[in-house]
This record gives structure tokens, sequence and C-alpha cells, in this order.
């Protein structure tokens, strides 16, 4: 399921921190949160710095296997 411009705030927070639980378990997840909020890390510069140090073949792969994993 897709945000939509209709889509509160609260439920994409729910949504988030469900994905987060679901990958990471309650604590992990909880952590990562306690790491962003301390770090004030500017999230956008921060994925841009990981996705510059992935090469596209190994980007294209992992999302066919993300695509696989999690089909529409």
């Amino acid at each position: 399921m897709m945000a939509t411009d209709n889509t509160s705030t609260a439920e994409i927070l729910n949504r988030g921190m469900n994905c987060l639980i679901q990958e990471l378990g309650v604590v992990e997840a909880e952590r990562f949160i306690s790491a962003v909020i301390r770090e004030k890390t500017d999230y956008t510069k921060w994925r841009q710095r990981y996705f510059d140090d992935i090469d596209s073949d190994s980007f294209h792969a992992a999302a066919v296997e993300y695509g696989k994993k999690n089909p529409l």
C-alpha cells in the first residue's frame, strides 16, 4: 500500500514503526528511533551516502529480490 496525499501523519508513523518492528524487533526499532533523534541526522543525506556506495547492478539485484519477496 502506497501513501497518498490523504494519509495522515499518524498513519504514516504507525506504518513506519510497524515496518521497523517487523524488520528489527521492538528493542532494535526503539534503538533506531533513539539514534536518529539523538544524532540529529539529516535522513536524506544519510540515505544518499548509503546509495552512493552501491553500484547499479547490486541495487538492481536487491530491488528485484525485494520485489519477489514483497509483491504488490
